[in-house]
């Protein structure tokens, strides 16, 4: 990693349970910034209302800190240099780093806007194993960083804590407005806005984010298991990455899956391994049924089989790593053709779509385009696409060839 993004160590202190330390910890994993976290238990009112706290090496302090501050404090918050861009790229996972590669290393002038951190979801897998080229496996905030230098290296620019909240698209140009208030504007874009995590839908879940509830690997949490009970849901290999990242920390890890066997969704090299775990137990036909708390912070799960019979849990943790939902909402109002569930939907596809007065060109849609000319989507958040990093990458670069056929024939 570079100078940038891997300053010497930075200090977090919080209150055990803070939701927003936790956002911070969270944020600086997957962006690859080495930290030291404390846990704050005294009760001095003065400082407790100053938390979180992040120092860093240059005697600076940030108190009661966000995100948006700390990545302020890192110098990450950037303005874009130009008026108008010919490719805008929405989210910085793997495959709007492979959009940002593809295009900024033929010439084009490239913005990515990432609301959160670079990386996506994949950033924070504690380890890809089955990504072309690394026979060990990489950490996804690691995968992350590198594809986010190699894209800077090539001119890029990456505005971090940007977020789109509407499209519009007029006189050739797509014009997207930021949650910010500003406007963002270019001759193509690729949305790689990927998926968010789903919900359980269970009673507590929300307030319990943060303060024992968490979504995805756990990468950032890990190491305050040590010497707990925590259960993870879910069957596929997100789930299994966090089942075997937490195994190494927590006394038991408990394994929540809906379904009669791991072989459906797990890939087996994964599934080998935690069977073969000690410290990890299955619980098939299984699923979380309440959440139980205790002065804010979660304490408990009850679980239910296929026999009915609750059997309650004091796990001190919950890692829910069920699927996704599509980032799409922005799109209410334009011309973009979405499916019932929210997911762009592209190419060939779209043939089977009602798209009189929708599609203006003679020519059908591109492979990865959507319903409105020189907009394309790529990786999750695309209509039956590949859920693999290795995936969002190849659709990040078949994007911008895409891309390319799209402005030789527009301008």
């Amino acid at each position: 990693m570079n100078e940038a993004h891997n300053p010497a160590v930075v200090r977090v202190l919080g209150l055990p349970g803070s939701p927003e330390a936790f956002a911070i910890r969270d944020f600086l994993t997957r962006s690859g910034v080495s930290y030291a976290w404390e846990d704050v238990t005294f009760t001095d009112l003065s400082v407790s209302a100053l938390l979180p706290i992040v120092e860093f090496p240059d005697g600076r302090r940030v108190t009661n800190a966000i995100v948006s501050a700390v990545a302020g404090a890192l110098g990450w918050l950037s303005q874009p240099t130009l008026r108008e861009y010919d490719l805008s790229i929405y989210g910085a996972g793997p495959a709007g780093l492979s959009a940002a590669v593809y295009a900024a290393s033929e010439g084009l002038r490239v913005v990515v806007l990432e609301r959160d951190a670079v990386g996506g979801q994949a950033g924070s897998s504690s380890l890809i194993e089955n990504y072309l080229g690394f026979p060990q496996g990489i950490a996804g905030a690691q995968l992350a960083e590198r594809a986010r230098q190699q894209a800077l290296n090539f001119g890029a620019e990456i505005l971090i804590m940007r977020e789109g909240i509407k499209g519009n698209f007029r006189d050739g140009l797509m014009y997207a407005t930021l949650a910010d208030g500003s406007t963002m504007v270019a001759r193509s874009n690729v949305c790689a806005t990927g998926v968010r995590w789903r919900r359980l839908g269970l009673v507590h879940e929300e307030e319990l984010i943060g303060r024992g509830v968490y979504y995805g690997a756990g990468t950032s949490e890990a190491g305050n298991c040590i010497d707990t009970e925590v259960v993870v849901v879910g069957g596929g290999n997100s789930a299994g990455q966090a089942v075997m990242n937490l195994a190494a920390y927590a006394t038991r890890v408990i394994m929540v899956v809906r379904g009669d066997s791991l072989a459906a969704t797990l890939s087996s090299y994964l599934s080998d391994r935690i069977m073969a775990q000690p410290n990890v137990e299955v619980r098939l036909n299984t699923r979380v049924s309440h959440l139980h708390a205790q002065d804010g912070i979660l304490a408990g799960v009850t679980l239910v089989d296929a026999s009915g019979v609750p059997d309650i849990h004091s796990a001190s943790r919950l890692f829910i790593c069920i699927g996704g939902e599509p980032e799409t909402e922005w799109a209410a109002g334009t011309p973009i053709i979405r499916d019932q569930l929210g997911y762009l939907v592209t190419g060939p596809d779209l043939q089977n779509k009602d798209l009189d007065g929708v599609w203006p060109l003679e020519r059908p849609p591109f492979y990865l385009e959507t319903s409105v000319p020189g907009s394309f989507a790529a990786g999750d958040v695309r209509h039956k696409s590949v859920k693999r990093v290795a995936s969002a990458v190849g659709e990040g670069a078949m994007a911008v060839t895409f891309v390319h056929r799209f402005l030789a024939e527009a301008f």
